[in-house]
Formats: structure tokens, sequence, C-alpha cells
């Protein structure tokens, strides 16, 4: 029935070879700007690099949408991340289950 497409795979995996080597090559061009650049550029260029990346190992976050709910998902160690808006989300739809109750301590702690 389901018959693999390796043309289709192929193509996926170009894809993704293409968009790892924009985002090397943008890094490269930031690292270059942070050299003799004072320190509160340093900042703002270190900032810019981070953006997009997990907090945990540093890959790219890659944006998922389930149940309406938009999250940035680690495409190597598969964390999941969520902003206030997102969390406040789940927490008004989650209720009194244990996760919701968790979630909304998470908005408590973070204001």
């Amino acid at each position: 029935m389901h018959e693999k497409d390796p043309f289709g795979d192929k193509l996926r995996e170009k894809e993704r070879a293409e968009e790892d080597l924009y985002f090397a090559k943008r890094d490269r061009e930031l690292l270059e700007k942070l050299r003799g650049k004072d320190d509160s550029t340093r900042e703002a260029a270190v900032r810019e690099i981070a953006q997009g990346r997990c907090p945990k190992c540093g890959s790219r976050l890659s944006r998922r949408v389930v149940d309406d709910i938009a999250t940035e998902e680690c495409t190597s160690c598969h964390g999941i991340w969520l902003d206030r808006n997102e969390l406040a989300s789940l927490s008004r739809r989650e209720g009194e289950s244990w996760l919701g109750r968790l979630f909304r301590q998470s908005l408590i702690q973070t204001r």
C-alpha cells in the first residue's frame, strides 16, 4: 500500500542540507561581526545567533502547531518550548488537570 518514495526522501534531505548551510553561513557572518565590537554590540550579536536555537543543545528549533497551539520543537533533543501566551492557552484548556495546575504555577512564577 504505502510505497517508499526515495525521490521525495532525497528532496527533503537536500532541503534540510541547504537550510543547514544557510544557517551555518549566517552564524559565521554573525561571528565575524562579533570580532572587534564593544560589549553591547557583542551581546546583541550573540542574542541574534541564539535566536531560533534550542536552549538545551543549540540545535535549530522548528515551529509546530498542535490543536491551535504553536510551539517550537528541537529537531535534535526533541525538547518543546512555549512562550507565555502559549502556556496561558494550555493552562486554560487543561482546566483542573495536573498539567493545567503545573502550567498555572509556571505562569505565576514568571511574573
